[in-house]
């Protein structure tokens, strides 16, 4: 018989996906996954959320990120078209659920979850939902077996995979995923190529670890350099300089009107990004968003 709190849980999930389809949420059925290649044993594939990295040989598979959970299915069976090996990694840039979703249906599968501590920390402990209520934990076997601190370093398919921390970016987090044989890096969320940046800071983000992270990205990129952001097309190093560049721009704009006493609304109200967003592609809320995100930080610095 089932338990009270059993009932309560299942009655509680009904009710998110209603309301969820009521507002519009993306219809999972309807979403298909297109493998990109980027190098011959390498390929992202697009689906609903972030950018999936995959890593494949006779050692296995290699993932970067898991999407949302209903779409694993589809997600392996793409990966099953690349390779018929198992997939044996999965490691997340980030906290956020586009990139995590997937990870106890992955680790069911048998894969080994790998992220930085402080992400498996928020993954076994989420903030608050949008609505007040307690965020949901991800159970045990999609939560990380193995974390890291600074620097971690796999081989696998005759590559090197080095795993990055980028301490406090877009959260608290953050991992930049560097194949240097294959000169591909990939960023995840501190790095979005369509949009302005994304300072969570309830995930503990921050605009200089950002604008750091951006840093460690362009100095680990040549020339040539394929740049795979969280969302957005693959670019090479000097997309990614002209980011830092804005971002910088901004920071230093909203610092100065910080500095004369202007409130919240009234720096926003300046429009700081007005001459920028024609070099973005989707700026729309993102820029009021990384505005009000550059203020809150530099109240709390200045």
């Amino acid at each position: 018989m089932k338990s009270v709190r059993s009932i309560f849980a299942f009655g509680a999930l009904v009710l998110c996906a209603a309301l969820a389809h009521a507002q519009g949420a993306p219809d999972f059925s309807k979403v298909e996954i297109k493998a990109n290649r980027i190098a011959d044993k390498f390929y992202t594939l697009d689906g609903q959320g972030g950018t999936i990295g995959v890593l494949f040989g006779p050692d296995g598979v290699f993932m970067v990120d898991t999407q949302f959970a209903p779409l694993s299915d589809k997600i392996a069976a793409a990966i099953k078209r690349l390779t018929p090996q198992p997939i044996r990694f999965v490691v997340n840039t980030h906290v956020h659920g586009d990139h995590t979703g997937g990870d106890e249906n992955f680790g069911k599968m048998g894969a080994t979850i790998i992220s930085r501590e402080e992400l498996r920390f928020r993954l076994a402990h989420p903030n608050p939902q949008a609505n007040g209520s307690p965020g949901v934990p991800m159970p045990a076997s999609g939560l990380p077996k193995q974390t890291y601190r600074g620097m971690l370093t796999l081989h696998m398919n005759g590559e090197d995979v080095q795993l990055i921390a980028v301490p406090r970016a877009h959260t608290d987090g953050d991992t930049m995923v560097y194949f240097p044989g294959l000169d591909i890096i990939m960023t995840g969320d501190f790095y979005r190529s369509i949009q302005y940046p994304n300072v969570d800071r309830n995930n503990g983000g921050s605009l200089a670890g950002l604008i750091d992270g951006l840093g460690t990205v362009i100095g680990h990129a040549g020339l040539n350099t394929k740049i795979i952001p969280g969302h957005g097309p693959t670019v090479d190093r000097s997309a990614v300089l002209a980011h830092r560049d804005m971002a910088m721009t901004v920071r230093d704009r909203v610092a100065r009107l910080v500095d004369q006493g202007k409130s919240e609304d009234e720096v926003v109200a300046a429009k700081v990004t007005a001459d920028l967003d024609a070099r973005i592609q989707e700026p729309g809320t993102t820029g009021e968003r990384f505005v009000r995100q550059v203020y809150a930080e530099l109240r709390t610095t200045r």
